[in-house]
């Protein structure tokens, strides 16, 4: 990783199409996505070789969100890179550029300036930024979006739970930032939570989520896609509500010394009352019934806890699940 970039690296396809840009290593001890990006270029550059037919539209970017904190293999130097995208913070970073900045404003200003160089450069109709993650704990893979129907249109295409409300519960992170308001242009941003952080499986997972990320939006078609990539998918939501909305989040400080109790899951149902951690003032319990999300059992972070509900607007039924076998291998994108 000390070599490493800001650019991880790009492919344009011989057709127009949309900028589709992936970010791994917001939070420097998530690098699952980093190596995923890594593994699809490189899928991109051998397919023409083995898929004559094979056709890409429009154009790829894989970009390093914090690249100091990927070198100490820590969440964040100063602070959470993923809470500062907020449109005053940035006006201000911008017009202060370079003077007494700490290490994550100097990280959020070079990946502004790069995301804008790309945009500028290709000058796209449509962008689509897909932000990469990890979490501390099992249980699962989620798509968090936006309200915008395009973000959650393609977050159910990537065969996992889809998480709404979020951007009520937490700020200034990249899909309250990358829009069409702060850029002018048609974007859509989303998030995906591929697994655990230690999880070597969760590269596999990300991988699966760019390339299904890719094929629903047009860069390639749905015939150069490896059913593997869906099973992968399906496989980690099975039995897993298809769509939820927030229902609570717990926010903490450092001087609360949150601890919480071991052993909860992603998608773990939690009851209304249940005693979930403990801080210096007692007991932590959970104000409502759901599942728990992202339970903190790492050391940095300002959130300890989400809970989530099934979403009214949407069926109840869950994802059907798949027994495929050979689900740990990598392949490419096509048959």
């Amino acid at each position: 990783m000390d070599k490493l970039k800001r650019v991880i690296g790009s492919y344009e396809g011989t057709q127009r199409g949309p900028l589709f840009i992936s970010i791994g290593g917001i939070h420097g001890n998530e690098p699952s996505g980093i190596y995923a990006i890594q593994e699809v270029l490189r899928m991109l550059e051998v397919e023409p070789f083995t898929n004559a037919s094979f056709v890409f539209s429009g154009k790829f970017v894989g970009l390093v969100g914090n690249l100091a904190a990927i070198r100490t293999k820590r969440r964040f130097i100063n602070k959470d890179l993923n809470r500062q995208l907020t449109p005053d913070h940035v006006h201000e970073l911008r017009m202060n550029h370079n003077h007494h900045l700490d290490v994550e404003d100097r990280e959020l200003l070079l990946l502004l300036d790069e995301i804008d160089r790309q945009i500028k450069q290709y000058k796209p109709d449509k962008v689509v930024i897909l932000d990469l993650h990890t979490t501390s704990v099992t249980g699962g893979i989620f798509a968090i979006v936006t309200e915008d129907p395009e973000s959650i249109r393609i977050g159910q295409s990537l065969h996992a739970p889809v998480v709404k409300g979020m951007l009520d519960g937490i700020h200034g992170t990249t899909m309250h930032y990358f829009n069409r308001k702060n850029y002018g242009v048609n974007i859509t941003t989303l998030t995906f939570e591929a697994g655990q952080h230690d999880d070597p499986l969760s590269i596999n997972r990300a991988i699966s989520g760019i390339v299904a990320t890719m094929r629903a939006i047009g860069c390639v078609k749905s015939k150069d896609v490896e059913t593997f990539h869906d099973d992968l998918l399906r496989h980690y939501s099975q039995n897993l509500p298809k769509v939820t909305r927030l229902a609570y989040v717990h926010r903490i400080k450092p001087e609360d010394h949150f601890t919480m109790y071991p052993n909860y899951r992603n998608f773990q149902w939690i009851k209304k009352g249940e005693i979930v951690a403990r801080d210096t003032h007692g007991p932590v319990i959970a104000p409502v019934e759901g599942y728990m999300l992202m339970p903190l059992y790492q050391s940095q972070g300002d959130d300890g806890f989400f809970i989530l509900q099934k979403d009214e607007q949407f069926s109840s039924t869950t994802i059907n699940p798949v027994n495929h076998e050979h689900l740990s291998s990598i392949v490419g994108i096509s048959h």
